[in-house]
């Protein structure tokens, strides 16, 4: 672009650039400071309805970097970064579905995405792994862990919104796809994917983690084939969903030593969180990936679906300690190397020194700003009374972190989950919005506290830590 040398504006209208630095070359002498140039920060007009502050500056700034990279790969759709392809993975999408509604009021943009999923959807029921397209995605390995989009992501705006319309809008878009799958794969067993995308260094199992997914699927219809009333479908896709999960756990787990496949970080977390492992063996799968962790210092060894499925995996299993070191890691492999190497929004590989998938503004990582919700504050929708109606209450308290404050604009109002730590002295403020209740579940390392049944209106609960 060339300047008249007198007041110019320009801005580019049907297109935009994400950049980290400008350069201005002048064919004379010119005094430039930082008030010489403006960039703006262009996005989908979503509202922040999540608010986090903590004792932990890299929790801040791990949650700060994950909504920049949100919002800047936020145009129109969800994509995978804004100063390259700009396309709308789909693994991205749903990889980072709870961080976006928990920090976000984002469901008309998800609305829209999955009437684009439904126009790309072929007759057979394949979806491309990027939607919208012009006809790139369609390919071998446009499956199940990345085009689950159409089932996961409406599911989750369900449990977010109380609100079924996009999962009824999608319902037969799912079942088409479910059915598609189950005649690839009449076993239950699938190798339709992409896999643990962007490793640290473990290559997981392809059919393991493909089939999770198709479980995953099975499932969320059958689900909502009650939901809607549909008898006859909801006996046939919790057959399936058996039939799938059975199949996995026959070939891939050892139940002598409670291990999936090879015993990655990924092959034991993504079962776990995904609900595939045998109830009396979850005990021992989460006991052997705790393990795991432990041997790398509690440092990360997995790709886009590990690091979905690990925090949630550990915490929700009795090692919630194990899960918040990791968080906040700070050397390599982990999130924190990256944000105390100075990034200011997530990369697209945990390796600083990659010679490909280098992007330095990508989502597919992205779990990690949702999980602090979960986690530090705690918030969880209730599957049984969606859209916060009934709040699930279940922070982790740990030793490292001073005070918590950690809030979301609910459907029902402001849910607060506010915590400070002071000689062993956990003070909890809940705040609970007018219309809703809440169920407290205190984590194992409080001693002698209850389940505590909360309803609207302000709490003060003073715990003590073992």
């Amino acid at each position: 672009m060339t300047l008249s040398g007198r007041e110019d504006e320009f801005m580019a209208k049907f297109g935009y650039k994400g950049f980290r630095y400008v350069e201005v070359s002048s064919s004379a002498a010119i005094a430039l400071d930082s008030s010489a140039v403006t960039a703006y920060f262009m996005h989908s007009d979503v509202s922040a309805i999540g608010q986090l502050k903590t004792s932990s500056a890299l929790v801040n700034k791990l949650w700060t970097a994950t909504n920049n990279a949100y919002l800047s790969n936020l145009m129109g759709y969800p994509t995978d970064c804004p100063q390259r392809e700009k396309n709308g993975w789909t693994g991205d999408g749903h990889l980072a579905i709870e961080t976006a509604l928990y920090n976000f009021d984002g469901i008309t943009v998800y609305e829209k995405w999955m009437a684009d999923h439904r126009d790309e959807q072929q007759e057979n029921g394949v979806l491309p792994d990027i939607i919208p397209t012009g006809g790139w995605g369609y390919g071998t390995a446009n499956g199940l862990d990345w085009t689950s989009t159409i089932a996961i992501i409406p599911w989750q705006i369900y449990q977010f919104y109380g609100d079924p319309r996009a999962l009824e809008e999608c319902y037969l878009n799912i079942k088409r796809y479910v059915d598609y799958v189950d005649g690839i794969s009449p076993s239950g067993l699938t190798t339709f994917g992409r896999g643990d995308w962007v490793p640290v260094k473990s290559q997981s199992n392809l059919e393991l983690t493909s089939s999770v997914y198709f479980y995953v699927d099975a499932t969320i219809l059958a689900a909502a084939a009650k939901l809607f009333g549909y008898t006859a479908d909801q006996q046939k896709y919790e057959l399936l969903s058996e039939k799938i999960k059975t199949a996995i756990n026959a070939k891939f787990l050892d139940a002598s030593k409670g291990v999936y496949s090879n015993g990655t970080q990924t092959e034991l977390s993504v079962p776990l969180y995904w609900g595939v492992v045998p109830n009396e063996m979850k005990a021992r799968v989460a006991a052997n990936l705790n393990k795991k962790v432990e041997e790398t210092n509690f440092h990360l060894d997995v790709g886009v679906l590990g690091a979905k499925a690990l925090l949630n995996a550990l915490k929700d299993n009795g090692y919630a300690t194990t899960a918040y070191k990791v968080a906040v890691q700070d050397t390599y492999p982990s999130w924190g190397w990256w944000i105390v190497n100075g990034a200011t929004t997530l990369l697209e590989n945990w390796d600083l020194k990659a010679t490909r998938d280098i992007s330095d503004n990508h989502m597919m990582f992205g779990e990690i700003g949702g999980w602090f919700f979960k986690s530090i504050g705690g918030i969880l929708p209730d599957p049984e009374q969606p859209g916060f109606k009934h709040v699930l209450l279940k922070p982790i308290f740990p030793q490292e972190l001073k005070e918590s404050s950690i809030s979301y604009d609910s459907p029902y109002g402001k849910i607060v989950s506010e915590w400070k730590l002071k000689d062993k002295m956990i003070v909890y403020n809940i705040q609970i919005p007018a219309n809703a209740t809440a169920t407290f579940y205190p984590p194992d390392n409080v001693r002698g506290s209850d389940i505590v049944q909360l309803e609207a209106g302000k709490h003060r609960l003073v715990l003590e830590l073992k």
